[in-house]
């Protein structure tokens, strides 16, 4: 059958929507502008000169990671609060590179939605800018797609990729790492972007939550559930310049379990003691409202320990100084020990 004239708006998409929402985060890009970018959002591709942001590396690595923030979308959906939610598409993102000792250099993203919302879309890049401005890593491009039917009404997805450097024979690998040496844990800011169907799950189903509701410390669920994944590039990178670094990890899904001693060398393990540091009050609600088994939590969520660092004895105490001086509350958690890299507990 004939009929009018079909449009790209008639099959759902606005492309003049496309264009008002590059033009609103075009300015929060440039904020992020570092030495190295040539050209930012807008062109068929993202140029970055590595010659000028890299100076004096002689032999740089490039490292690369990439990542989403999972179900904590779906949070943020429910709430409608998206301000915070592109620091934690960042956080995924450069915390993982910096685990061998890269420095970011830039950031894409991609947004997708059934329906494009410029403002909405806006609100997420301009968190997205501001993680990047705060990790010294600058947001040089990115896609957004609007792809109906292809999401729920209001949903929409995202997922980051940045690049860092770092100088070939400062590669952070985790050889050296020996029996002995300390393991400094991180604060984490509380479930960061990891275990949210457990989360959710315990929360909403077992517990009947709302988001509404207060949870713990006068917040309300949402506002727990929605504060954003730590950023530890500055406060590591300053540490890497003042001691002997031998191994990091970003503790994200699988928990200190599954990722404390990745990069450890062979015939090591961790021993860790979980009575070193102080556990946000959001993981022991999680713990009895499922209920949660003490392994099932440890493999789940962060715990309270966001990022770990392997150092010698000797630096412990001038590692701890400089971290707590960036504002890291820092804690000696456990040591490395002889073993097959499994982590044990006390």
């Amino acid at each position: 059958m004939k009929g009018k004239a079909l449009s790209y708006a008639d099959a759902g998409v606005s492309i003049d929507a496309g264009e008002e929402a590059v033009d609103r985060i075009t300015a929060a890009a440039v904020r992020t502008h570092i030495p190295g970018v040539v050209s930012g959002v807008g062109g068929f591709g993202g140029l970055f000169a590595l010659k000028e942001a890299l100076g004096s590396l002689e032999d740089p690595v490039l490292v690369s990671g990439t990542d989403g923030v999972g179900t904590k979308l779906l949070v943020a959906i429910e709430a409608d609060a998206h301000s915070t939610i592109g620091q934690d598409l960042v956080a995924m993102c450069v915390n993982d590179i910096l685990t061998s000792g890269a420095r970011p250099l830039f950031f894409l993203d991609y947004f997708a939605s059934g329906r494009l919302d410029p403002q909405r879309m806006a609100t997420v890049v301009e968190g997205i800018a501001l993680a990047c401005e705060k990790s010294g890593c600058a947001l040089i491009g990115g896609e957004t797609a609007e792809l109906p039917g292809m999401y729920a009404p209001r949903h929409y997805d995202l997922a980051g990729f940045a690049v860092g450097a770092v100088e070939r024979k400062k590669l952070i690998d985790g050889k050296a790492v020996d029996v002995g040496d300390t393991i400094i844990g991180l604060a984490s800011s509380g479930v960061h972007s990891n275990g949210y169907s457990l989360a959710r799950k315990v929360l909403f189903e077992r517990m009947s939550k709302k988001l509404d509701d207060v949870l713990v410390d006068k917040l309300t669920v949402a506002q727990v559930l929605l504060v954003p994944t730590r950023l530890y590039v500055r406060p590591i990178l300053d540490l890497l310049g003042a001691v002997d670094v031998k191994a990091m990890a970003h503790i994200t899904g699988g928990g200190l379990p599954l990722n404390l001693t990745r990069s450890f060398a062979p015939r090591t393990a961790a021993l860790v003691d979980e009575r070193r540091w102080p556990e946000p009050p959001i993981f022991d609600v999680l713990r009895q409202g499922g209920p949660i088994e003490g392994a099932e939590m440890r493999r789940t969520f962060n715990c309270g320990i966001g990022f770990c660092v392997v150092v010698g004895q000797h630096d412990e105490a001038r590692a701890l100084e400089c971290l707590r001086r960036n504002g890291e509350q820092a804690f000696v958690i456990g040591s490395v020990v002889e073993g097959d890299g499994e982590v044990r507990y006390l």
